[in-house]
């Protein structure tokens, strides 16, 4: 069956169903389909633009479909054009002649788009219930390591010290702002364009605000144009998937480094790990690899949407068919790389006294070494000097700034005194930064329970 076939004459080319056809991936959205189609359909028969008896036949006729699907007695015809095709025809099938009333006031062209607006809705809502759960288990990490003194890195080297809850809380704060994203981009795709026709409306007096309530919709779209050829909505969901994938792909490449030996800061558990096939000591963080290298597939889908609409006239056009599989694996992604990614880290060891021994040898509390000397009444820019000339001198005896004699301190200046190694401890150096946003377990812990509070 094709919805276009008066027009045509003779058979179509097998291969024009080849590249025409869309059920092989658009037949995942059946449920948004009939759904859809449900809401439209009482529209019809409330406004008085088909009898009530056929407007409650399709509906019970459609319920009747999603029912058999689900429940697996009806298979989809992958023979069929697409989706709404399959549906269309199936519901005839049962219900006879009052299925072809169906269609009345509508193209595919809005049933497409309103498909899609509601299907991707729908998989917001599920790719933020997984970004919180990675967010909840960032959070139960992050507590049992309020303590846990790290060195934290700028250009990959040994900087300043941190704990390995602020930087787990680091990435909670960047998820935090992608499920933002995601709730945001939600509010511009639950617009419905159902009554824009095929571009310009329709004649019959339609109720869209009451298919719209029926929908959850939060508003109508107020161009006929604009509600059937435009995917900004969808373009913005692939934007913001990529955003995510990036911070996914950060996390995931720290945790490749810190699995090396030259490391050594954590290991993952055999569930989450693999093996080489011809060197018996690997164990291979495989997982945070293929989700940094999936990250590239998901900046790819949002390329192909981008280049497919740049240069489309108003209004419809069969290229717009090409948003699906990119919208499809993008979320297919997204979604496989925060299921895998939750379990991971709630499973995964790490190391303390590996990351205490890493910040040991970093000199990562010179900084507060030259504070110390500021809060004797040195200005900075001397203090800066002199431990600078302090560092070089421990790396060239093999020692750090801990095991440093007082004696020598005070060969480089007379303010220092006893207190010194107090004010290099590295949790003295990690406590004292106590405030807002800061690494000490004190302000980590706030940290925490606020993000709790968010997720909630």
């Amino acid at each position: 069956m094709k919805l276009w076939a008066g027009r045509a004459g003779g058979d179509v080319d097998e291969r024009l169903s080849a590249i025409n056809n869309s059920i092989g991936f658009d037949s995942r959205m059946y449920k948004q389909d009939i759904t859809g189609s449900i809401a439209h359909a009482r529209m019809l028969g409330k406004q008085g633009i088909i009898p009530m008896d056929d407007a409650a036949a399709i509906v019970a006729g459609l319920k009747g479909i999603l029912a058999d699907i689900e429940a697996g007695t009806l298979e989809i015809d992958m023979t069929c054009e697409d989706i709404h095709t399959f549906v269309e025809a199936t519901l005839t099938e049962r219900i006879g002649d009052a299925g072809k009333r169906l269609h009345t006031a509508r193209s595919r062209n809005d049933q497409v788009a309103l498909d899609i607006r509601m299907f991707l809705a729908d998989e917001i809502d599920r790719l933020t219930a997984l970004a919180k759960d990675f967010v909840a288990a960032l959070c139960e990490v992050a507590e049992k390591h309020l303590q846990t003194v790290m060195p934290g890195y700028t250009h990959l080297q040994r900087a300043q010290p941190i704990t390995l809850a602020h930087w787990l809380m680091a990435y909670a704060q960047m998820l935090l702002r992608d499920i933002d994203r995601l709730a945001d981009c939600k509010k511009r795709t639950l617009v419905l364009p159902l009554g824009s026709g095929a571009l310009a409306g329709t004649t019959y007096p339609l109720d869209r605000e009451y298919v719209a309530e029926q929908l959850g919709f939060a508003g109508i779209s107020l161009n006929s144009l604009d509600g059937v050829s435009d995917r900004d909505f969808a373009a913005e969901l692939l934007a913001d998937l990529s955003i995510m994938m990036m911070h996914l792909s950060r996390f995931s490449e720290e945790i490749c480094l810190w699995c090396s030996w030259e490391f050594r800061f954590v290991t993952l558990s055999d569930s989450f790990s693999t093996g080489s096939s011809i060197m018996p000591q690997k164990k291979n963080p495989d997982i945070t690899e293929l989700v940094r290298g999936k990250t590239g597939r998901v900046y790819g889908d949002l390329m192909a949407l981008l280049t497919v609409m740049k240069a489309l006239p108003l209004a419809y056009n069969k290229d717009m068919q090409e948003d699906k599989e990119a919208l499809f694996d993008a979320i297919d992604t997204a979604d496989l790389s925060l299921s895998v990614l939750a379990p991971m880290l709630r499973t995964a060891v790490f190391h303390p006294e590996a990351m205490k021994q890493a910040a040991a040898a970093g000199f990562i509390n010179a900084t507060d070494c030259a504070d110390y000397m500021v809060r004797k009444g040195v200005p900075f820019r001397d203090a800066y000097g002199v431990v600078g000339r302090l560092v070089k001198y421990c790396i060239d005896r093999g020692t750090t700034l801990e095991a440093l004699p007082l004696a020598e301190y005070r060969q480089f200046s007379l303010v220092f005194d006893e207190d010194v190694y107090e004010a290099i401890d590295l949790l003295t150096c990690v406590g004292q930064r106590n405030i807002p946003g800061g690494p000490a377990p004190e302000a980590v812990k706030q940290t925490i329970d606020a993000t709790r509070e968010r997720l909630e």
